[in-house]
């Protein structure tokens, strides 16, 4: 006799998630339509997300400054809540002592050396960090920062020189900080969009920034770092999402690509990617997608954005959608950031 019966837990899921149904997936039309739904699921986020860390005064120091790549580069050490500091990078092209320019925080995705890949700080202990920028396209920090943007960028918690290292036997350590969060009553994907708005403040306290003027960009984890960052700071005026545009019954229930800095419970009973992408509307944002990306597939990526140029049509700005479909891999691709950064942040 046939039977559907079934024993593992993955096909459990990928089963639900073919049944399920967010609450607050987008079906408007008219900006009336929009401003509702984003009111209620940006609510219902917050909530869900759960409490944001209480800051302290940032006390920043300025531990190491050299030149290079015609700017001044800054390793700077900044306190973020009680108990709670960090290390991140600043670079400042020369001309903005002379004219505030305006600035980027820089989102680095999951990957061994955190910021550092992404400011293009390369060591010769480490050559797989140069293999890793060469791969991605990966020094976005510092392209931008050549083009006159001040950038920024933090290790996200448990990376770079906020990682313990290999104490967790092989476990992912987003994975378990993101338990020992749970015990806490945190969720680590809070704990980090506070960092980046941390940064952001940073930035606005600084007299040679443009704090009007302020971007986010990221790649990967990255990208769900400038997705979630963005839609919760309004500071934020654009946005580059690089290769995260998919589904969660896709890259997360389907194929497990994700980690337990970017979930908290419920999420997916609440909305889906490009809802979450959607929120930024009526703000500015390129979403980049590889067409030969084998994290986040390429056909699940454009029907992410299809879905995304609704909401911004019926927020009534759909000008202000972009996409950069590029003949590549999971990187950087860089052909439509600069201009797009400079139209937004610049003019």
């Amino acid at each position: 006799m046939k039977s559907d019966r079934n024993l593992l837990l993955g096909e459990y899921f990928k089963r639900k998630s073919n049944e399920f149904q967010p609450r607050y997936r987008f079906d408007g039309k008219t900006p009336k339509d929009f401003k509702s739904w984003k009111s209620k699921l940006l609510g219902e986020l917050k909530k869900q997300l759960g409490p944001l860390p209480q800051p302290v005064d940032l006390n920043a120091e300025i531990v190491h400054e050299v030149e290079g790549d015609g700017l001044i580069k800054r390793r700077i050490l900044i306190d973020l809540e009680k108990d709670m500091s960090a290390a991140i990078w600043l670079y400042i092209p020369k001309s903005a002592f002379k004219k505030p320019a305006p600035a980027i925080l820089c989102c680095h995705g999951h990957g061994q050396f955190g910021k550092d890949s992404v400011m293009g700080i390369t060591n010769p202990y480490y050559a797989q960090r140069a293999e890793e920028i060469k791969q991605f396209n990966y020094d976005y920090g510092l392209q931008m920062a050549k083009r006159g943007f001040v950038t920024i960028s933090i290790d996200w918690r448990g990376f770079g020189e906020r990682s313990e290292g290999n104490i967790f036997a092989g476990r992912d350590e987003c994975n378990v900080n993101f338990i020992k969060g749970a015990i806490l009553g945190y969720n680590l994907l809070a704990m980090d969009i506070f960092d980046g708005i941390r940064c952001i403040d940073y930035l606005c306290s600084i007299d040679f920034v443009d704090s009007k003027n302020i971007g986010c960009m990221g790649l990967s984890f990255g990208g769900t770092m400038t997705t979630w960052i963005t839609l919760m700071d309004e500071r934020i005026k654009a946005a580059d999402i690089i290769c995260y545009s998919s589904r969660l019954s896709e890259f997360a229930l389907k194929y497990s690509n994700f980690c337990g800095s970017q979930m908290f419970f419920g999420l997916y009973d609440l909305c889906d990617v490009p809802d979450l992408h959607g929120l930024i509307a009526p703000r500015p944002l390129l979403a980049e997608v590889g067409v030969n990306d084998l994290c986040f597939l390429s056909d699940e990526s454009l029907s992410c954005c299809n879905e995304v140029k609704k909401i911004y049509k019926a927020a009534g700005v759909p000008e202000n959608y972009q996409t950069d479909i590029f003949e590549g891999a999971h990187g950087f691709a860089g052909n439509k950031a600069f201009k797009f950064f400079e139209d937004n942040l610049k003019k």
